[in-house]
């Protein structure tokens, strides 16, 4: 139940910045953050790549005009998400009472407002459509969850989506591509995005989950950890270690007291980066988890911070 709106900002470029990453071809594991071969499978749409797979659906007898508004022209179609993939998306997204669900292009408000009725979770809808604003309105109040839900007739590009902890798309790939860098920078870390059909191009899920007629992608937006890091071991001995990374790919070199040591693996979730590491090939693994601070891409622009702060390191 997805649509996206005109006159949409430039997008031609993506304003999330990552730094090189060469460099680091000694970490086998690690070598090539562009190889995602585990994720082939991702490259396929699921035969959504243009809107020829939606053509047995009605909408396409009048493809000048989606919305019944006259005179507003809307990129993505409105198709209502079954009931049953909207339990799934729910699902995926463990989303709860605590959680603050945007869905954009929010259509009818079905996705909301079974957030809301079903999870006790407060949720926002946007959608450019004012007819589907309305419907989605009316609904929530037949439903009785209107004192949870809210509805904005708006553009999914320029309304302010910072506060949500979780996010729904059903928009189409090329719309997807666009609004990556804006929820990459816009988003706290940690905060989950769960996609029916489309994917986000090289920014790989962390999560795939197929079934009948549908298929969910999910990401959880990783904190910004490139820099250097230190901090001590239970023996007094310091790790200091040297982080780049792509998304949520993470890649490095690391020493103890100054000698060069060995980072078995690297695995970014959110705000948290579990590390593996050894003193040498003979050691015993040493385990870490860093915690970083939550603020998102934009935020730390604002205050002049370059990348997140680490607030903690515990030993696995």
């Amino acid at each position: 139940m997805r649509r996206d709106g005109e006159n949409r900002p430039d997008r031609s470029s993506d304003s999330y910045d990552y730094p090189e990453l060469d460099g680091y071809s000694e970490f086998d594991s690690y070598s090539d953050l562009d190889d995602y071969s585990d994720l082939d499978d991702y490259s396929e749409l699921d035969g959504y790549s243009d809107l020829s797979s939606f053509a047995d659906l009605d909408f396409l007898c009048d493809p000048d005009n989606y919305s019944e508004e006259p005179e507003l022209f809307l990129d993505v179609p409105y198709v209502p998400t079954d009931e049953k993939v909207v339990a799934e998306i729910l699902d995926l997204a463990d989303v709860g009472p605590r959680d603050v669900l945007y869905d954009l292009g929010s259509g009818d408000g079905r996705i909301v407002v079974a957030a809301a009725k079903q999870r006790n979770t407060r949720g926002v809808g946007i959608d450019l459509d004012p007819m589907r604003v309305a419907d989605a309105m009316e609904y929530a109040g037949h439903t009785g969850v209107e004192y949870l839900v809210d509805f904005i007739e708006g553009n999914i590009f320029t309304e302010d989506i910072s506060a949500a902890s979780v996010v729904t798309l059903y928009l189409l790939d090329s719309v997807n591509l666009e609004l990556r860098a804006r929820l990459l920078d816009t988003l706290r870390p940690g905060t989950r995005i769960v996609s029916h059909a489309f994917d986000m191009s090289d920014w790989k899920a962390d999560e795939r989950r197929s079934f009948t007629g549908a298929t969910l992608y999910k990401w959880v937006v990783p904190a910004q950890v490139v820099g250097t890091w230190e901090w001590y071991r239970p023996d007094g001995k310091q790790y200091r270690i040297e982080l780049k990374q792509k998304y949520q790919k993470v890649i490095g070199n690391v020493w103890l007291d100054g000698k060069k040591a060995h980072l078995e693996s690297a695995n970014l979730s959110g705000t948290r980066l579990d590390l593996m590491l050894k003193e040498d090939a003979a050691a015993p693994f040493d385990c870490f988890t860093l915690t970083f601070s939550d603020c998102s891409a934009e935020s730390r622009r604002d205050s002049g911070a370059s990348g997140s702060k680490l607030l903690s390191v515990d030993v696995a």
